[in-house]
């Protein structure tokens, strides 16, 4: 019988953000990013503008988190989440446009970008279809292929990352309900949320710490992942996230940003 390892389990914390400029002036978004390892920042697809993007990396290097963008379908009117039928070239387009952007502004403000992750449903399309996220892929790779590609513990979208030349990190969430194939419930659903802090606590730990992930129906399935995230507007973000890191660190979790490879 081996000896159980003394090897601490790391994993990332991260959050979307820069997406709400009113989070930005009245302190919340300060208040979650000191709580997490990383941030998506909003570079004008769904949300963000240069101020905000700017303001949202000033933080991010004051508090000493890993920055990277969060690219979208360019839909500000439905924040991104809504499938919008676009062609793969013009998709590789807009995501070269959007991270080009938000990494002007981010040189400007003496921050490097480490990851990208797609934002809501150029995210969960990518996921299911190859086309998509080699398209996604390859408007990443305009600009740099020297970051990690976030995407769905699970997913296609991790392979064709990777057949990119892509280093790439799984993501699970602690605020979304999963379906039995491994997928996330659209917030269609109105349960599709977990804005209850003990309990998105409790999913993280089973998926950090278990390997497991309780979907809707009750089926526990099998999860790995490299990251986790909380949404930046959930509900009682930064509650939910202080909830989540207390418990893995309870647990022994280590907590590092996503792009370090030191343990």
């Amino acid at each position: 019988m081996s000896e159980p390892s003394d090897t601490p389990v790391l994993i990332d914390l991260n959050a979307d953000v820069g997406e709400r400029p009113k989070a930005l002036a009245d302190g919340t978004e300060e208040a979650l990013l000191r709580l997490v390892t990383s941030a998506n920042v909003a570079c004008g697809g769904h949300a963000g503008d240069p101020e905000t993007m700017a303001a949202t990396l000033a933080l991010t290097k004051r508090l000493g988190v890993a920055a990277g963008a969060h690219p979208s379908y360019p839909d500000r009117a439905g924040f991104g989440r809504d499938s919008m039928g676009m062609s793969t070239a013009e998709i590789e387009r807009t995501v070269f446009d959007q991270v080009h952007t938000v990494a002007g502004v981010a040189h400007w403000t003496g921050v490097e970008l480490r990851h990208v992750k797609a934002h809501g449903a150029l995210y969960n399309d990518a996921a299911r279809d190859r086309g998509i996220a080699a398209a996604l892929a390859r408007g990443v790779a305009r600009w740099s292929r020297e970051v990690v590609l976030v995407g769905l513990a699970g997913s296609v979208m991790l392979e064709v990352f990777k057949a990119h030349g892509f280093q790439t990190a799984a993501e699970a969430f602690a605020d979304r309900a999963y379906e039995a194939d491994g997928t996330l419930r659209s917030r269609k659903h109105f349960d599709a949320m977990l804005t209850n802090p003990g309990r998105a606590a409790a999913q993280a730990v089973g998926i950090v710490c278990d390997g497991m992930v309780t979907a809707f129906d009750g089926r526990a399935i099998p999860i790995s992942a490299r990251t986790i995230c909380v949404h930046g507007d959930t509900p009682g973000a930064p509650t939910i996230a202080a909830a989540v890191k207390a418990a893995l660190l309870a647990r022994g979790v280590r907590l590092r940003p996503l792009g370090r490879r030191d343990a």
